[in-house]
Order: structure tokens, then C-alpha cells, then sequence
């Protein structure tokens, strides 16, 4: 007999065994010295909770090796139980919410997070090769025809998203902002007009919205000539000179009326300045998701998925 199906004797101990059939879908074995017969017990006792299981692997953060340790199975097996595990989907009663709205890309795809500022929950996701207006727009309108009230939007800088949401207040992440203004200026410029532009958006997530546009409008009278300072090519070109300190600029201008929505309906809604709720769940994922390093699309999928429903 093949040496993985040996056993020895539950009487004399001897390892001169052999199969002798099956009683009640169960294997028996019979001693070839002693001619004692018994039953191997039930393997059901030893089955594996699926869901305890993808609970450690996704939650707990175990890996297939751990899993392997504590579970005594092989990684394929661990592989194959992962697989069978069937997701289920948590539907949640329409209401009044404050919708947060973001994207993040995990290499070959993103994942598109619909989530309420009040509750904490995840309302929706969606799984798209980029990020898109459309997208975003057409899930709205979705949502707003089942009965949903959206009381505000909080969304980042993509242009034509704001104010693309009919009568719903939209505010602008301030965070995304003076991400936008470090990427023009730097975050240790070298010229004047630009620390001062730093100094101005330093104070953009702890001042009002009118202290704020008068501070932005000295900033452009004192730095007027250096913004419109222009040269002439051989070709009798005018160019502009300073063009990341004038896009920075008019960014601000442009998206002001957009900043400061929250304080506009500060005794009616709790509407955030940021879109930080969702970028902390964003964290959180991806930290769990590289921990189970080169795995397959469809069970990088299902993970994400799977923590989206916790």
C-alpha cells in the first residue's frame, strides 16, 4: 500500500495494514497481522469555515503561509476554500446623505467609492479602467431616481464635475486644492510671489471665505507685474514667463466659489472640507491589499470588494 494511505493498528500497532472497503461512505482498514477492522472517523468535524477563513485573510491580514500554519492545509487548498468564498451583498435603506466621491487605481484598473460623511458606510463602488464625469454623474442620477436625498456633494477638482450636479451644493476638496497649488509652486519655492502664494493657501483650510478672497486679492495686486511679466521670441511671440505662477492663480480663482461651500451651510448640514473620509479608507486598502503580494486580478478584486463590505 502507498505509504500516505498507511495506518497502523489500533490494537497491535503494526504498520502492515491495508484498505478493506468502505462502511458508511467512511474508509476501514484491516490489520494484515492481527486481522482487527476499524473506521477512520468522520473528516466532517475537520471542516473548514470558509468565512472564518477569508475573514483572517482579508481582516486579519494573514497570509497564505499563516493560513497554512494555523489551518493545517496546503496553500492550494487554502487557495481553492478563498475561491469558493461567495460574497454577499449589503442593501441599505435610501435616506438623506452627504455624499463623499473619489477614485483610486490599483495598477490595471480603479475602483470608483461612493460613501455617506454621516453614517460611514460604503453606499456604492464601481470598477473602472479611469476615472470619468460620466460615470460619476450617471450613478447620481441613478441614486437621486431610488428615493435617495443627497443633501451636499464633496468631490475632488475634475473639471466640469463641479457645479455638473443640477441644484446639489458641491464643495471642492480644500486638500486637493493646495495639492494643485504645490504642484505649480513646490512645497519650498525659491521666489517671493511664491511663498507668499504658500503662505496665502497655508490658510485656506483655517479661515472664512471673505478673509481668505481679500488675503488672495492683495497677494495678486502686490505681485501684478511679476505675473504679467512677458518675453518676445525671434518670432515677435509674446509668452508668458511665470505660467505655473499664473495657473496656480487663477486654479484658486477659478475654484473658489467651490471652497468654501461647506461654510455656506454651516448651520443647516455638517458638510466636510475634504474628501479625507474616503482617502483614509482608500489607505486602508491598499495597505491590505499589499500584503497579499502577486495576486491574480479576480482575487485582487474580490478582496477589495469583500473590505468595502465590512
Amino acid at each position: 500500500m502507498c505509504k500516505s494511505y498507511q495506518r497502523s493498528c489500533l490494537k497491535c500497532g503494526s504498520v502492515n495494514t491495508k484498505k478493506d472497503g468502505k462502511r458508511k461512505w467512511r474508509q476501514s482498514y484491516k490489520c494484515k497481522k492481527c486481522n482487527h477492522v476499524w473506521i477512520t472517523k468522520s473528516r466532517w468535524k475537520w471542516r473548514i469555515n470558509i468565512d472564518k477563513l477569508y475573514k483572517d485573510y482579508s481582516i486579519h491580514k494573514q497570509t497564505y503561509k499563516e493560513l497554512w500554519n494555523s489551518y493545517k492545509i496546503g496553500i492550494k487548498t487554502v487557495q481553492k476554500y478563498l475561491d469558493e468564498y461567495r460574497l454577499i451583498e449589503i442593501k441599505i435603506e435610501p435616506k438623506s446623505i452627504i455624499l463623499l466621491i473619489d477614485t483610486t487605481y490599483f495598477w490595471t484598473f480603479g475602483v470608483m467609492v461612493f460613501k455617506d460623511s454621516e453614517t460611514k458606510k460604503i453606499l456604492n463602488y464601481k470598477i473602472v479602467d479611469y476615472e470619468t464625469n460620466i460615470a460619476y454623474r450617471q450613478w447620481i442620477k441613478e441614486i437621486i431616481e431610488s428615493w435617495w436625498e443627497i443633501k451636499a456633494i464633496v468631490c475632488d477638482w475634475r473639471r466640469w464635475l463641479l457645479g455638473g450636479f443640477w441644484k446639489i451644493p458641491t464643495q471642492m476638496c480644500q486638500f486637493h486644492q493646495s495639492q494643485i497649488i504645490r504642484r505649480y509652486v513646490t512645497k519650498r519655492p525659491r521666489l517671493k510671489p511664491n511663498k507668499d502664494l504658500n503662505n496665502v493657501v497655508k490658510w485656506l483650510t483655517r479661515t472664512d471665505k471673505w478673509t481668505f478672497k481679500i488675503c488672495l486679492e492683495s497677494w495678486y495686486k502686490k505681485h501684478k507685474l511679476f505675473i504679467d511679466e512677458k518675453w518676445i521670441n525671434s518670432k515677435w511671440k509674446e509668452y508668458y514667463i511665470h505660467r505655473k505662477t499664473r495657473s496656480a492663480y487663477f486654479s484658486l480663482k477659478r475654484n473658489f466659489k467651490y471652497l468654501f461651500i461647506y461654510q455656506d451651510y454651516l448651520w443647516k448640514l455638517e458638510i466636510p472640507n475634504t474628501t479625507n473620509g474616503i482617502e483614509s479608507l482608500f489607505s486602508h486598502l491598499k495597505y491590505k491589499v499589499n500584503l497579499h503580494r502577486w495576486l491574480r486580478k479576480d482575487r485582487k478584486l474580490k478582496l477589495i470588494i469583500s473590505l468595502l463590505h465590512v
